[in-house]
This record gives structure tokens, sequence and C-alpha cells, in this order.
């Protein structure tokens, strides 16, 4: 039992038994030094490491002035150790601990994080790389990204940032995306980061000419997507969201919040930028990678063309036959909206202090048909599932976060196999606090707990409410 946790720089696995520490910590941004929230002192979080099939063991000490929890992002996990305040615990308090004891079925990559109110925006992140004991993907050496969008210590905290977001109607109609559909976020955040750090003091990863290399990378950001290219590459995507699919071989792709993906390339000699472009934000992430000593090191602000290149599509990728779901017995709609207020974002019009609650029976197949028929995108994130997106008829990767677009309507089947009360909800951080979460539910409702809260900005069995009011958030 246990897990190997590692240091996000050295890769070193540290001793059985993993420790969280959630606690105030100072962390080098370049030139700046600022106080956040971080786990064990590192940003991001210590790299937790296990093999599918394994038993993780990790316990939370909270040395935070706050309540907090850890959400363990994308795995099948049992409902008691989702880290989910409101739905399957009570959050930690301050000076208390909290053990998750866990097993991970499926082999990929994840990452964890507090759920609760805004502390992801901080610092409070970490990745989390479950391997195949069978694996099947060829290749010599791996490197795990974690992206990141960065406001607190440098543009007040994420609380201030949510409460101008609270105070105002107004959208920042500068923030476009045409791949996103149109505004693309909330915010311009003053940094953007690989690996906890910025352009202008960047991560090199080295490796050598003719390695063939996995990338895992993670999208841990609170209002931005990415749009990700290696200069000089073309990139061979193989999984996204943990699950292998079809390869296919593209230049760039867009990753939102709460998504991840693996790609393998074959590294030329040379310096070369990994860009991770903030998506109608105007800035990046940066990092190099390096497999010649004596080549120069790229500028921050290279030209990548990678990035104006073939971008993937949902439509490009499909599970393994395996991985198929069975077809639905039945459907349900899911409307995104916004309410006139300008910063209330609803599920079937529910807001998450009074939630969307759609009911499934153990074994049963339900595609849910999301509708947006709101002003922006969403990346919406179901716990404790990874269900199919059915991208073209009846094919389709599986995930556990997808992009919808405005006016876009998406379907997604969720076979019910892991009985309990499951979040289901917008992973813009913000959206969520402005009321963007509902619930998958399996059977009847359950009543109130006292003490097990959630809910969103202000104040549905289609089945409704999992019956746990309250003010509680996070990613």
């Amino acid at each position: 039992m246990g897990a190997a946790l590692e240091a996000p720089a050295a890769g070193v696995a540290a001793p059985r038994g993993t420790v969280l520490r959630a606690g105030p910590a100072k962390v080098r941004l370049g030139k700046r030094t600022v106080s956040t929230w971080a786990y064990n002192g590192l940003l991001p979080g210590p790299l937790v490491r296990a093999t599918a099939g394994e038993t993780v063991a990790v316990r939370l000490v909270n040395d935070l002035p706050a309540p907090t929890t850890v959400h363990w992002h994308g795995i099948r996990i049992d409902f008691p150790m989702d880290g989910a305040p409101g739905f399957s615990q009570d959050p930690t308090r301050p000076g208390g601990t909290f053990d998750y004891v866990f097993r991970v079925p499926d082999p990929g990559t994840y990452f964890y994080h507090s759920h609760v109110g805004t502390q992801l925006d901080r610092g409070l992140y970490g990745p989390l790389v479950v391997a195949d004991p069978h694996e099947p993907l060829r290749y010599d050496e791996e490197f795990t990204i974690v992206l990141d969008d960065w406001l607190d210590g440098i543009d007040g905290t994420p609380d201030d940032a949510l409460r101008r977001l609270n105070s105002s109607t107004e959208h920042d109609d500068t923030l476009r995306s045409e791949a996103l559909g149109g505004v693309a976020a909330e915010m311009r955040h003053p940094l953007y980061l690989i690996n906890g750090r910025p352009p202008a003091a960047p991560k090199t990863l080295a490796g050598s000419p003719g390695r063939r290399v996995r990338f895992r990378v993670v999208n841990a950001a609170a209002d931005t997507a990415f749009r990700v290219a290696l200069g000089e590459h073309r990139m061979t995507v193989t999984h996204t969201d943990g699950f292998p699919c079809s390869p296919v071989t593209v230049d760039t792709f867009v990753i939102g919040m709460g998504e991840r993906y693996d790609f393998v390339v074959t590294l030329k000699s040379g310096a070369f930028p990994l860009v991770a472009q903030a998506e109608g934000k105007g800035g990046r992430a940066y990092a190099v990678v390096r497999t010649s000593r004596g080549a120069d090191t790229p500028p921050p602000r290279v030209k990548v063309p990678e990035l104006k290149r073939r971008m993937l599509k949902y439509q490009d990728m499909d599970a393994r036959p395996t991985d198929h779901l069975p077809l639905p017995t039945r459907a349900v709609a899911v409307t995104l909206g916004m309410r006139e207020s300008g910063n209330e974002w609803t599920l079937n019009d529910r807001l998450a202090s009074d939630p969307l609650r759609l009911r499934v029976e153990p074994g049963e197949t339900l595609r849910i048909v999301l509708d947006n028929q709101s002003p922006m995108w969403h990346p919406m994130h179901l716990h404790g599932h990874t269900f199919q997106l059915r991208a073209r008829g009846r094919s389709g990767p599986r995930k556990d976060t997808v992009n919808i677009k405005p006016r876009e309507r998406l379907h997604i089947d969720v076979h019910a196999d892991n009985p309990g009360e499951w979040m289901f909800h917008c992973h813009n951080l913000y959206h969520q606090e402005q009321g963007m979460m509902g619930a998958i539910g399996y059977g009847q409702a359950p009543p109130l707990r006292p003490g097990m809260i959630h809910g969103g900005h202000s104040s549905g069995e289609e089945s409704h409410s999992p019956g746990r009011k309250g003010r509680q958030g996070g990613r």
C-alpha cells in the first residue's frame, strides 16, 4: 500500500506512505517571490506515482488557515475518497488530517487539487501519474508538464478576483478565441507557468536526439485554455484524459482546464520551445526542450509556426474498441446558460446553491446531451467516471472533461458503474463558483447531512437536488 512521491524537478522517488501538507508557502516565480498556499512548499505539488491496480495512500495535513480537501481528478475512485466537499466528505479543518486510501483502476495522466473555494488558483495542485503494468506504448523517457495561470500575490488573491467578477455584469470582449467560439476567459492572469516556472525563468527539459519521448500534459489553470506546440516537431497524440485513443499526428492542440493529453515525439538535435499559448489572452507559458548543449536557447517570444498549423479535434480521436461504452438506453438534456446578471452560470437554469441532479441507476448507460446556450465555452467535468464523447456517430474518445463552445451541442455517454453522488461542473473555477455545478447521483437522492455543504454564487431530479446546500467550492 502507498504511492511513490517525487519532487517535480528532481524526479527522485520518496519513501512509500505519502504526506501532502497544505500550507502557506513562498514560491519563486522568476525574479518575484510570492506568498501563496501549496502542498509541501512546492509548485506544482509533488508528483505522485502509482501503478494501475495498486492502492494509493495519502495523508492530507491541513496547515492552512481554512478548511480544505484533495480531489483526485479523473480517477474512477471510491466515492468517500473523492475529496468533494458537500458531496463525499466534510472539508478538513485547519490543524486536521484526512487519510485518502483508494485503488487506482486505470492507468493514465491525472492530477490532484483542492476542491474548496478558489484554493486551486493559488498553488494547491500537483500531478498524479498511474503507470500501465502492461504498457503497450513504446518510448524511451517521459516528461510531465503542468500548465497554470497565476495571479496569487501579484494581482491580489483569487478571492479578490472572484469578488471583482461578482460585482460586475461585464465580460472582457477582447479575450477572444476562434478555437473556443468567442470570448475565451474571464480575466488576464499576470503569469502563465509550466511546472511552476514563468517564461522569464523557464524550465529546461533535457533529452537526447533520436529519443522517443512521451509528454504528459495537464492543464491545472483556473481560467485559461492553452494552445500547445513543440517548435520544429509534430506530435502524435496517444491519450486523452488518461485513456488511450487512436494515435493522431498534429502540430498543436487546445487543452481546456482539467483536460490532459499525452503525446509522443522523436526529439531532434537542438534547443526547442515548448509553448502553451494562453488562448485569447496574448500571453504564453514557455519551457525549453534541449538535446544539444551548444544550441542557442530560443527566446520566450519566439515564433512557433506549429501553433497555426493542424490542430487536434475531438473528431480525430476514438477510444480503443475495448474501451467503448455500451450504447445508452435513455437520454437527458442539460442546457448550459447564463442569467441576466451576467455573473451567474447555470445547468438547466439551476445554480449550485440549488443544484441540478441527474439520477442514474446502477448498470445503465445515460446519454447527456449538452446544449450550450451561454455566451462562453465551458470545460465540463464529471467526477468518478470517464464518459465517452460521441464525436462521430458511435465513435469518440473516453474523457472526463470536455470543452463545449457557445451554441454547440455534444453527446456524452456515462456508464453508471461507480455508485455515489458525483459532482458535474464547469472546470472554469470562476464559473463553478458562480453557480455552474450540478450532480449525477445513483438512485434516490440522499437526505441532507449536516456539515456537508457545497454551493454556488447565489441564490433538479431531472431528478434534482442531492439535498446538500451551502457555500463552498473549488475546481
